[in-house]
């Protein structure tokens, strides 16, 4: 794909599901657990976290990748494209 990217990354205190270094692009798969008010706003604090320190972050749910898996892909690399043009 194209992607340089580890398993996860650790950004103390967080812990990342994807990260492409290149790009500083962050993409996290969430589960039925962050549909929680408790947890969103959690998601919400944790990516202007994230993004105050010049990453992009983009999540996708558990169901969206195991249902449409080519969409979500095309996604990845269309910000990914993007942010390399940036």
């Amino acid at each position: 794909m194209g992607l340089d990217s580890p398993s996860s990354l650790s950004l103390l205190p967080l812990i990342a599901d994807f990260y492409c270094a290149k790009v500083k692009l962050i993409i996290e798969i969430d589960g039925d657990s962050h549909a929680e008010p408790d947890q969103a706003e959690y998601d919400a604090a944790r990516t202007e976290w994230l993004k105050a320190r010049g990453y992009r972050v983009i999540r996708f749910g558990n169901n969206d990748v195991h249902g449409n898996l080519d969409a979500v892909l095309k996604v990845i690399l269309e910000v990914r494209d993007k942010l390399k043009g940036d």
